[in-house]
């Protein structure tokens, strides 16, 4: 799946690795829009959000560990080598940032000039949440993967992804990125 001149739109929808037991999830589906400083993500997650642990509003900061709940991520790599950036993007406004050397190696905190720009919005059927990120980053070339872990209300975790490559799930593996930006 290749996008993206000026400026381009896609929209793709994500697949559960196993579905929430509850059957709360109607659809999760993310509107990529690109240039070539910029990329913007709009999450849209439908079903019963009453069934779906959402964490609370909080003032936007960088916070480690937010896939232990319901976020949403995005992995980026250019199109050589193996370095790779990871975003996690929580409903409750938090976000990271990560850099790797390699398939899961080298992690810290990415540097960026500015933190992702993000817009929640939710009413009973639906949560919207879109992050606009700088791309200056990475070289001009690059390969995304999508991907989101919602929470349950009781507290499983179900995996979502444009693309399952591997027998359980791994948002950082390298066949996980199939959009070219």
């Amino acid at each position: 799946m290749t996008f993206m001149s000026s400026t381009q739109s896609r929209i793709v929808h994500l697949t559960p690795y196993t579905p929430i037991a509850n059957g709360a999830i109607q659809s999760l589906q993310v509107q990529v829009d690109g240039t070539l400083d910029t990329l913007r993500l709009h999450y849209t997650l439908t079903g019963n959000l009453s069934r779906i642990r959402i964490p609370q509003p909080r003032p936007p900061r960088r916070t480690d560990e937010l896939w232990k709940h319901t976020c949403f991520e995005a992995f980026l790599r250019a199109s050589a080598g193996t370095a790779y950036h990871e975003i996690n993007v929580a409903p409750s406004g938090e976000w990271a940032l990560y850099s790797f050397d390699d398939y899961r190696k080298g992690m810290r905190p990415a540097d960026v000039p500015h933190p992702p720009h993000i817009l929640v919005a939710q009413t009973a059927d639906r949560l919207s949440i879109e992050v606009q990120l700088a791309l200056k980053m990475l070289p001009p070339s690059r390969a995304l993967a999508l991907a989101a872990v919602i929470e349950d209300d009781g507290g499983s975790l179900s995996y979502w992804a444009l693309k399952h490559p591997a027998s359980k799930p791994d948002f950082h593996h390298r066949d996980g990125f199939v959009l070219e930006i």
